[in-house]
């Protein structure tokens, strides 16, 4: 039946039809969207060719990304036309992220030395585009780190369009170095939580901002909490929202209550930099058992309390017996019969796992779906190419976190060695801080 549907209804050509049909075009949409772009004042001429999408006005370009060209070490800026029209061998006057109007900071006037649009995976050189059209344009990429607005030369008093802001979170971070040295200013340019309540806090199913008594009754009845210990959690983190909590469980301790925000800020500290790695903690409850204070109120600011904090949640972390986290990817991989032996072969070497396997009806193609951990990603399309002769299509996605078995304190674990990794890329000692360096020196 599926493939029936899929044949009758193939996904390209409704998705095709429905982009046609619904989505707005530049002239309709740039009338309403237009306060959502421009920076400067909404009655000024820049602002109405683009509430126009007017091929006549003054030209105002955003360029959203830069693209890698076939030529070694060049780039396209590609961007979207607004108004007026942009052409081959015309000067644009170039607004970068950090330009401010009436200053000449990131201010660059040049020639556009080519025009060229996208035709799938074809590129076609034109002489102009007009408003309401992507392009990509030649010689433009010394000036343009990231993002940038284009207008005409002459346009001086024109504002530039508001930059494109992004929330995504990395799954993957890199240190990238420049091999030619003068290429640099271009680059520049505790305790561990009840299993699920970590996924809850990050589905927002319990936050920082919940009734304290809708909270408790969650805490309570669904990960067996003391509903007087679920209470009191004093915040979250990292960024008071994370899926780490601090929990007061002390009687009679004079003055806490002034040292509350200093301890909750050493907390925030120590979860976003964890002891091991300075990498976020994940899934960790740290109780407060005792606290002994000095009775001179001097002796209880913030300049005492904050790093103090910060040590016992480290020295708490350290002696929990502390994993790694390792994010893992969905893999879902089309191939044929023959090609399956090539594909667990490589997932195997890549410490991945296939937990579902099913022939699409009516072909000879399977659908494989495995996990595979995002560190072992790297070149993982290319070999499994490679091994089934070009036959296998892998599609990644983030799925889950999986804590590693190893232990990172014991030399010579493969967790260990990864800690090593990231403190060195991190320019940190490869050495996790030791405890002793946590206790009071008096």
């Amino acid at each position: 039946m599926k493939r029936v549907m899929q044949t009758w209804l193939p996904a390209s050509n409704a998705l095709l039809e429905m982009m046609i049909y619904h989505l707005p075009s530049p002239a309709k949409a740039q009338k309403y969207r237009v306060e959502n772009l421009y920076e400067g004042p909404l009655d000024d001429q820049y602002a109405n060719a683009i509430r126009n999408c007017d091929p006549e006005g003054p030209l105002m370009l955003y360029v959203s990304k830069m693209i890698p060209a076939s030529d070694k070490g060049r780039f396209f800026a590609f961007g979207r036309v607004f108004a007026g029209k942009v052409s081959t061998g015309m000067k644009v006057r170039i607004m970068g992220p950090n330009y401010v109007p009436g200053e000449k900071k990131d201010l660059y006037v040049k020639n556009v030395q080519r025009t060229v649009i996208w035709m799938g995976k074809r590129q076609e050189t034109v002489e102009d585009v007009p408003c309401g059209n992507t392009v990509a344009m030649v010689g433009l990429d010394q000036f343009i780190t990231k993002n940038a607005t284009l207008t005409n030369e002459k346009e001086v008093d024109a504002h530039p369009i508001r930059a494109m802001k992004f929330s995504v979170s990395p799954v993957v971070r890199v240190a990238v170095q420049c091999k030619v040295a003068s290429d640099l200013p271009k680059l520049v340019e505790a305790r561990p939580m009840e299993e699920g309540l970590a996924e809850a806090i990050d589905d927002g199913h319990i936050g920082p901002r919940d009734d304290p008594r809708n909270r408790a009754k969650i805490l309570s009845e669904e990960f067996g909490w003391d509903k007087d210990l679920a209470k009191k959690i004093w915040c979250f983190g990292p960024e008071t929202t994370g899926p780490n909590m601090v929990v007061d469980m002390c009687k009679g301790v004079h003055y806490l209550n002034e040292i509350k925000d200093s301890v909750v800020a050493g907390f925030q500290w120590g979860s976003n930099e964890g002891a091991l790695a300075e990498e976020n903690m994940r899934a960790i409850c740290f109780e407060v058992c005792d606290v002994v204070l000095h009775a001179d109120a001097i002796h209880r600011g913030g300049g005492q309390v904050i790093p103090t904090a910060r040590r016992v949640i480290y020295a708490s972390q350290l002696t929990a017996k502390p994993r790694l986290l390792e994010p893992v990817y969905l893999v879902e991989i089309q191939a044929p019969e023959q090609a399956l032996g090539g594909i667990y072969s490589v997932l195997n070497q890549k410490r991945g796992h296939v937990f579902d396997e099913m022939q699409r009806p009516g072909t000879p193609l399977y659908n494989i779906r495995a996990y595979l951990p995002v560190i072992e990603s790297f070149g993982f399309s290319g070999t499994l190419r490679a091994a089934t002769s070009g036959q296998a299509f892998p599609q990644c996605v983030f799925d889950h976190w999986d804590m590693m078995s190893s232990d990172p304190l014991e030399s010579g674990s493969q967790a260990a060695a990864l800690v090593a990794e990231i403190r060195k890329r991190k320019g940190l000692k490869e050495q996790i801080t030791p405890l002793t360096e946590c206790e009071d020196k008096l």
